[in-house]
């Protein structure tokens, strides 16, 4: 295990950590005490990301190009953050998580194992923004375990999304979803999910 201070990055990976050139890895992203870049063995960090300091990864994370995890933010094992992916910090990812490119996920989310978020999917945290401020406080959603998000749909604060449920590409997630369920692109509609899809969520290089 190497610890390394560069000016403005503080950093604590293994060996085998490969950090690209142009990655930015320990961001120190302000004053007082803050902890160290952490990961796991055999991450990718590649050029052109950037990771802030209070963040810790597990075993075998990988971000793509141009992505960005922010402060107080811990990932699990086995993660993929795709390209242009934005992570705005205070989450929790569980292990198994695949994030596809320039998905956004807001504050206060936290997210299963084995979740699947397509690309342009987007997280919200805040139910009237710039309004009503005295009372704000972020509610990210919540994902359950083998939860599916399909491409450009959108999840509204504070949703929880059940077990094993999918949502459509371009869907807008208003409200709860129970476990198993599919949320259609029709607004408002939620029906269980048909027989055939109810399985976990397995990528085939997890089964290796």
């Amino acid at each position: 295990m190497g610890r390394n201070r560069e000016e403005g990055c503080i950093t604590e990976t293994p060996a085998d950590c490969l950090i690209q050139p142009g990655a930015v890895v320990g961001w120190v992203y302000g004053p007082g005490a803050l902890s160290p870049f952490r990961c796991g063995e055999g991450c990718v960090i590649r050029a052109k990301s950037i990771v802030y300091a209070d963040v810790v990864f597990g075993d075998d994370v990988q971000t793509g190009h141009f992505s960005l995890v922010r402060e107080r933010t811990t990932v699990g094992s086995h993660v993929v953050i795709g390209s242009g992916v934005v992570i705005d910090g205070y989450a929790e990812l569980g292990n198994y998580v695949k994030i596809e490119t320039h998905a956004y996920i807001p504050t206060h989310v936290r997210i299963g194992n084995y979740v699947f978020i397509g690309p342009n999917a987007v997280l919200t945290n805040d139910k009237y923004p710039l309004r009503r401020r005295t009372a704000y406080q972020p509610r990210g959603p919540i994902l359950e375990d083998n939860v599916t998000l399909g491409a450009n749909c959108t999840v509204l604060p504070g949703v929880r999304i059940g077990e094993g449920s999918m949502v459509a590409a371009g869907a807008v997630v208003t409200k709860d979803v129970p476990p198993w369920s599919l949320v259609s692109g029709k607004p408002g509609e939620i029906r269980p999910l048909p027989l055939e899809l109810r399985e976990e969520n397995r990528a085939k290089s997890w089964l290796k």
